[in-house]
């Protein structure tokens, strides 16, 4: 018959709640704008710099084209005034040009100037033409050849262009000279910026416009991935003030698998760390004052009834002094099994099998006047803490002679197990005591549990009931299990199996037989029986 050994319950302990102090200036530092609210003003800033540099470098662009374009208008005139000359046949008439003044005259009357250009042509001090704007009107309300100022700074200057502040604005010029024996004109191309700069403002203005309803929408989108990213943290500050003294249970939802997740996880982690730590730290002080309560009150009463004689100060003395040691047990006990769930309180290493058990025979000979033999020893190497196994086993070696008659057998062993490609070793003691009921089997490895066959052997007190659980630990921090097969009244086979991946050994016996069997294992079955071990 199988039975499940069930866990102890342990309450969650208290934790202590910490709260930033109001007077501590240390208690909150950085600053004081949310998280959320910082992340999306970074984005909205650094969208609307770029947003900035994006239209200071269109402007900058447009300028440069809408002046280059200036210059291109002008070149183009120049190149037809050019093409024209060079032909130097009037038109209407066939004829060859017989004037510089002819020639402009014919030139200009057949142009068509932009409204934003002006072309003038002179002969001296003398204006002969000009077209400017749609049918020959002033630009932008000004008037190339009634600017006297300026019409002679262009005529009589050494520059051949130049740009020109006018009441219309900028004006980009060219003066090309025409030669014709002793006569001498200019031909004065001139464009105005101002209509191109108004549409490159309009321009501009318009992507003003758009970027920031782009802005608008980035800072919506902003806020609202904002959110998402800090979601996660809300949890954990959500998990972190649930927590209290009563309860450690709380977690926080794994999202997905970024850094926030992984962040969420190692929460999780630190949680689970602290309240296994509470956890140790409240079944410890709960153990201490559930066990250690007794042999105070035993010596307290003791002290308080001592009467004035030698023989009874002896007798109280002596008292208090096997509960002194009995404490002492108890504390090192105690200390022990809170060690137990910790990291490295079993360090695995190589061991031969064989050797370990006749080491753990050989230090069984001083627990008691019993037999002790091997019945079955397993041969090869397992990874294990040799230290911690003997323990064990001595632990159950120690209750095996509490629980038996002196001068009785208790037999040991060792072997391999298969199970697929796993294999498992086991190690055993039996003894040939009152054995132990199915009801009692499955709660035998708890802490504190007492046997119901006490004070059998050499009529020691029993225990505080920690051995077994001692020996428990020990086989979890192996990653195995305990189990205990037993026929009451005819004794009980408590053993340790752990998993193993090395070969087996040679098998040099069969294990004892110890009647019908009350399992309490969790994974894996004790050695069966083969033998009649009664006497």
């Amino acid at each position: 018959m199988a039975l499940t050994v069930p866990a102890p319950d342990r309450t969650a302990p208290p934790v202590p709640e910490h709260r930033p102090q109001a007077g501590n200036p240390c208690a909150r530092r950085g600053s004081k704008v949310p998280a959320r609210w910082r992340i999306a003003g970074w984005i909205l800033l650094t969208t609307a710099l770029t947003l900035l540099a994006v239209l200071l470098t269109m402007k900058s662009l447009l300028l440069n084209e809408a002046r280059t374009q200036a210059h291109q208008d002008i070149n183009q005139e120049l190149q037809e005034f050019r093409a024209f000359a060079a032909e130097g046949v009037d038109p209407t008439t066939a004829e060859p040009f017989t004037s510089i003044e002819k020639m402009l005259e014919i030139f200009l009357s057949r142009q068509s100037a932009a409204p934003n250009e002006v072309i003038v042509g002179s002969v001296g001090q003398r204006i002969l033409y000009t077209a400017a704007g749609a049918n020959g009107s002033p630009a932008n309300g000004h008037n190339l050849p009634e600017d006297d100022a300026l019409m002679g700074s262009i005529r009589s200057g050494d520059a051949a262009s130049g740009i020109a502040q006018t009441s219309a604005g900028e004006m980009h010029w060219v003066r090309l000279p025409v030669v014709s024996g002793d006569e001498t004109g200019h031909l004065i191309v001139g464009v105005y910026m101002a209509p191109r700069q108004e549409e490159v403002a309009d321009t501009i203005l318009t992507i003003f416009f758009v970027s920031f309803g782009g802005l608008a929408v980035t800072a919506g989108i902003a806020w609202l991935v904002a959110g998402q990213i800090l979601s996660p943290i809300r949890e954990v500050r959500r998990v972190a003030e649930e927590i209290s003294e009563s309860d450690l249970t709380a977690r926080v939802p794994v999202r997905g698998n970024d850094d926030i997740s992984a962040l969420a996880v190692t929460f999780n982690m630190m949680l689970d760390r602290l309240e296994s730590a509470y956890r140790t730290q409240r079944a410890f002080v709960d153990d201490a004052s559930h066990e250690l309560r007794t042999p105070i009150t035993v010596i307290r009463g003791h002290l308080e009834l001592m009467e004035d004689n030698a023989a009874d100060r002896s007798r109280t003395l002596a008292l208090v002094d096997g509960e002194l040691a009995r404490m002492g047990r108890i504390v090192s006990d105690l200390l022990l099994l809170a060690k137990v769930d910790r990291p490295g309180f079993a360090v695995p290493r190589p061991t031969d099998a064989a050797a370990l058990l006749l080491d753990i025979e050989a230090k069984a000979q001083v627990l008691g006047p019993r037999g002790w033999p091997i019945l079955e020893i397993a041969e090869g190497t397992i990874s294990v803490d040799a230290q911690r196994i003997t323990q064990a086993v001595l632990q159950l070696a120690t209750n095996a002679c509490q629980y038996s008659p002196e001068r009785s057998t208790v037999s040991l062993g060792s072997r391999f197990e298969e199970e697929g490609t796993a294999r498992r070793f086991t190690i055993w003691v039996a003894d040939r005591g009152s054995g132990v009921d199915a009801q009692e089997a499955a709660r035998i490895f708890g802490r504190f549990h007492r046997g119901q066959a006490a004070d059998q052997g050499d009529g020691a007190r029993p225990g505080a009931g920690l051995g077994l659980a001692i020996v428990r630990g020990i086989a979890e921090a192996h990653h195995g299990t305990v189990w205990v097969r037993s026929t009451p009244g005819h004794g009980a086979t408590f053993g340790i199996t752990i998993p193993t991946p090395e070969a087996p050994g040679e098998v040099s016996a069969l294990p004892p037989d110890t009647g019908t069997s009350c399992s309490t294992e969790k994974a894996a079955d004790g050695p069966k029986p083969k033998k009649d071990m009664n006497p």
